[in-house]
């Protein structure tokens, strides 16, 4: 039960698709919208709204966040937090399109449904995902070009990192994500675990079909990481601090290779979320310091 919850809670970003105003009337999805110059967007994700902008999208709807939106947004409504947005309000817009992101999706898709509010959930769990997405949107909403320039752009981060990993010996990387009073090991099937192979690691967990399991230290231990990397979601401090004590207290983390070498880094949140997200060149740039330290 403890792992549902966490997982719940790092689902954190996420959006949805279309309401009408009565069955007949019914929401269009991403994919079958019609006429795009008249649709009503409701992003409810900071990192859909942060995409929506680099599209050139204007939005009927935008998440409630204590992070900075794109000033684009600046007087748009509010709905809510991405995790629980207030479906009244979704409504209230009448959205041709309500997006949010597939890691939300289990737990939203029962709500929408029930206010007959259409979703429309996109792939942010990895980069590749997200570019296809990005794509999908540019398509649907006659920013076609604009997408195939964002996603060149990522291309082009991607080939530089490739170039720069050249010939390193790649680092086995275990990655904990943190959220206040817990945390959880994240599998390359993660975003950030999809990060990490890009940037030539090697994750130490192999094998596993989910984003994140639970912890066992002993076996970790044994994996014997190079590096190890950890991400807080909500309340980065918080987690920064509970981390710092689980590594103070906890005999057995003096020894891995990775403590004993001052391998061990916190990711900042806003360059490392759970979901993909357009910060990623950053992200990819800053990684690579990480794994590969004595470079």
């Amino acid at each position: 039960m403890l792992i549902g919850l966490v997982l719940l809670l790092l689902a954190g970003c996420s959006g949805g698709v279309a309401a009408g105003e009565n069955d007949n009337e019914g929401a269009k999805s991403v994919a079958t919208s019609g006429d795009k110059a008249q649709s009503r967007i409701v992003a409810t994700t900071v990192a859909i709204t942060e995409i929506t902008d680099a599209l050139g999208l204007d939005l009927a709807g935008k998440p409630t966040s204590t992070k900075v939106l794109p000033d684009r947004y600046k007087d748009v409504p509010d709905v809510g937090n991405p995790m629980s947005p207030d479906m009244e309000k979704v409504m209230s817009l009448k959205p041709t399109d309500v997006l949010s992101v597939t890691t939300l999706k289990y737990d939203l898709e029962p709500k929408f449904k029930d206010m007959k509010i259409n979703a429309e959930f996109l792939n942010f769990e990895s980069l590749a995902n997200m570019q296809k997405e990005i794509q999908k949107l540019g398509d649907t909403f006659g920013k076609a070009e604009k997408a195939k320039e964002i996603n060149g752009a990522l291309d082009a981060k991607v080939a530089e990192i490739q170039q720069k990993i050249k010939g390193k010996k790649s680092p086995k990387v275990l990655i904990l994500l943190g959220v206040p009073g817990s945390y959880l090991v994240a599998t390359e099937h993660s975003y950030i675990g999809d990060l990490v192979k890009i940037a030539g690691g090697t994750n130490v967990v192999q094998g596993e079909k989910v984003e994140f399991i639970a912890h066992n230290t002993e076996a970790l231990q044994q994996s014997n990481p190079d590096i190890i990397l950890r991400a807080a979601h909500g309340m980065p401090d918080e987690v920064v601090k509970m981390f710092d004590e689980e590594f103070k207290t906890n005999d057995i983390w003096k020894h891995f290779n990775a403590v004993k070498n001052g391998h061990v880094y916190d990711l900042p949140e806003p360059l490392f979320g759970t979901t993909g997200n357009l910060a990623v060149n950053s992200a990819l740039d800053e990684l690579v310091k990480m794994l590969y330290p004595s470079n």
